[in-house]
């Protein structure tokens, strides 16, 4: 999986617009700003190249609704073919490798197990994220938009996953064989272990990310096994973010749940449920040191994104350089494997 090469011009103002929303998003940088520019792809995308040109030229362009004097300048550059100042400088941002080391298992990763859209929390379409993850070669990606409990977070009702998974079959179909798009859920953890959604919704899915939300300061005789019981149900393939800590960020610092994580992680072992690797900066979660106790259990891994944003896919770099430094095999890591078969085990 490689990052797409930086544009060149000539190139188009909407292709320009839109690697700058993904720098920006992977620079985690303010969403409003991201917000107004892809309004802007959204205004454009109905004019012809004739019309943009036409007002580009006349200076006409602030008189459409959604494009500001940034934006405004980009597409006029674009237009002439001159690629547009902002998106250099924004290359020069935030184009650098997220991090040193762990390229041979980023190159090897070839999907997501944990990504979100705008269906939940996340800030994109769903075809905006697909599109974002064809760019960086990956081959497929399971959309996981949060479950009915997290009202916080928009989950999805009963109601609105039937209607997302018919969206998402209708991407598959228009993407052939050249990606695939899980259906999939980060469902929440009841305190008494069990999902925050009806069983045969469930096993609608190709995936179900299981995770913990809320009273994260239970005490660990109390998380243990509400954690133990969430990953002994048959339906749960990963265990994500473990410990619910936040290590830097916007949000503060949060320290990690207290649980017994030898007895969680046999758990997983003993039922072929993967411990996630969240590649988020601000979660770093598991701390090495459960990494480490995973391994040598000899239990599966996902090194994923929780991607909110399309940028937001790339961070699956920061996961491979923890696992590669730490000696993670790749062929134990779920989100190396053809879809094919972790469909196979996610329903084995």
């Amino acid at each position: 999986m490689e990052q797409p090469t930086p544009p060149q011009a000539p190139i188009s103002p909407i292709d320009a617009l839109r690697r700058i929303c993904f720098l920006l998003e992977r620079g985690r940088e303010s969403s409003y700003r991201i917000d107004a520019f892809r309004k802007t792809i959204e205004a454009i995308t109905l004019i012809s190249d004739e019309e943009l040109r036409e007002r580009v030229e006349a200076g006409t362009l602030k008189q459409i609704k959604g494009i500001g004097d940034s934006s405004a300048a980009i597409i006029g550059q674009a237009v002439r073919g001159v690629l547009p100042a902002y998106l250099v400088s924004t290359e020069e941002k935030h184009g650098e490798p997220l991090t040193r080391g762990g390229e041979a298992l980023y190159a090897a990763l070839r999907g997501d197990l944990h990504a979100h859209s705008n269906w939940s929390d996340g800030g994109s379409p769903i075809e905006e994220m697909v599109l974002a993850a064809v760019e960086l070669g990956q081959e497929w990606m399971a959309l996981t938009d949060h479950s009915p409990r997290l009202k916080v977070a928009n989950g999805l009702s009963r109601e609105r996953l039937t209607d997302q998974l018919k969206r998402v079959d209708a991407i598959n179909a228009s993407l052939g064989d050249s990606f695939t798009l899980l259906r999939g859920i980060e469902v929440d953890i009841h305190l008494d272990g069990s999902l925050d959604q009806d069983d045969d919704m469930l096993d609608r899915l190709d995936v179900v990310t299981a995770s913990i939300h809320s009273k994260l300061r239970q005490p660990s005789f109390e998380m243990t096994p509400r954690m133990v019981t969430a990953v002994r149900n048959p339906r749960t393939n990963v265990l994500a973010h473990c410990t619910g800590q936040l290590v830097t960020g916007g949000r503060g610092k949060r320290p990690p749940s207290q649980f017994d994580a030898e007895k969680v992680f046999r758990a997983c072992l003993e039922n072929d449920v993967a411990v996630e690797i969240n590649s988020r900066p601000e979660r770093c979660d598991p701390p090495d040191e459960l990494i480490e106790l995973a391994r040598d259990l000899g239990c599966l891994f996902t090194i994923d994104s929780d991607a909110h944003a399309p940028g937001q896919l790339d961070m699956k770099s920061l996961g491979c350089e923890r696992a590669e430094r730490l000696g993670i095999p790749a062929e134990r890591i779920v989100t190396t494997w053809p879809v094919d078969d972790v469909r196979a085990w996610a329903k084995g």
